[in-house]
């Protein structure tokens, strides 16, 4: 078997995340799976992302440029369902990235747009192929 069970995602503020990465997950088609008082979980396609705070957390400041993970890529469905997204994203506490070259920043081959939350998580949407 291939592909992921599941991501745990840390987060330092779980409010503010669940609204972010809440409303980013639905845009995608992930559904809230549960919830409980350190966090939830979302899933889709078999596989499923929790958000989560810890009293073992060792900073409350993220960054993507340390090594570890640097952004999470989800799928977005058409041209027209990514850039409704991006264009959407910043009313709900994501700031757009690479805009200069959207939606062709990967390459000319490559339609995505890239988002960054208040906490400087990254995450990429990614069209199909057309």
């Amino acid at each position: 078997m291939t592909g992921f069970h599941h991501i745990e995602l840390w987060v330092a503020d779980l409010p503010v995340a669940q609204t972010e990465w809440g409303w980013l997950l639905a845009e995608l088609g992930f559904a809230r799976d549960s919830v409980w008082t350190e966090g939830e979980s979302w899933s889709a396609g078999g596989a499923y992302l929790t958000l989560t705070t810890s009293p073992n957390l060792s900073t409350t400041v993220h960054d993507r440029r340390a090594p570890g993970v640097n952004h999470l890529a989800f799928s977005g469905g058409s041209r027209a369902d990514v850039d409704a997204i991006i264009a959407a994203a910043p009313d709900h506490g994501w700031r757009l990235l690479y805009q200069e070259r959207y939606p062709h920043a990967g390459g000319p081959d490559h339609y995505a747009g890239w988002l960054e939350n208040s906490a400087g998580a990254k995450a990429e949407i990614v069209a199909d192929a057309p």
